[in-house]
């Protein structure tokens, strides 16, 4: 999961670079600023929503693998359709973890422009866990109509930290 963190560190590092590169050549036949002049402001935008996301995705990413380390994720979550501890407290307490997650996520982001995806995936997972707990799924319900219920909501609810990290990666990428 840490090689994950450094390969978005290092492509948006990288990124950078190649982007300064390109608008600074200064070199026969680059069209170079001359010196003096400010950089363009909608690149100083581009660079400071970059480093934006870069610092959300690299926040996100300490909280959700403790998460995951904590309740597991997908098919190891407790929370998984499969699991015969989806109608327990630890699919609750799993489901609070993720919300908690989605809740610094959408902190962070604040209705800032190209955090769309997470900030979608973050109400889904806040409006999952809700549902859950509403329909009182951690009480071993026995009505089949509410344990039924139970399943869209745990299963959202199990895929949720893979999802945060996905809607935190397409942050870097402005989506």
């Amino acid at each position: 999961m840490r090689w994950r963190v450094r390969l978005a560190v290092t492509f948006v590092g990288l990124s950078t670079v190649l982007v300064a590169g390109c608008s600074d050549s200064g070199g026969e036949g680059g069209s170079a600023r001359p010196s003096g002049t400010a950089a363009s402001p909608l690149g100083d935008a581009v660079s400071a929503k970059a480093q934006a996301a870069e610092k959300l995705k690299l926040a996100l990413e300490e909280s959700i693998s403790a998460g995951e380390q904590r309740f597991g994720s997908g098919t190891k979550s407790p929370c998984a359709t499969s699991s015969p501890l989806m109608f327990t407290a630890k699919c609750k307490a799993a489901a609070g973890a993720v919300s908690q997650v989605a809740d610094q996520a959408m902190t962070e982001i604040n209705g800032r422009p190209g955090f769309a995806t997470l900030g979608s995936v973050a109400r889904k997972l806040q409006n999952a866990k809700r549902t859950y707990n509403q329909l009182g799924c951690a009480t071993a319900p026995t009505a089949p109509q509410t344990r039924h219920a139970c399943l869209a909501p745990a299963a959202v609810v199990a895929q949720g930290f893979d999802d945060l990290r996905d809607g935190a990666n397409l942050a870097l990428a402005g989506k």
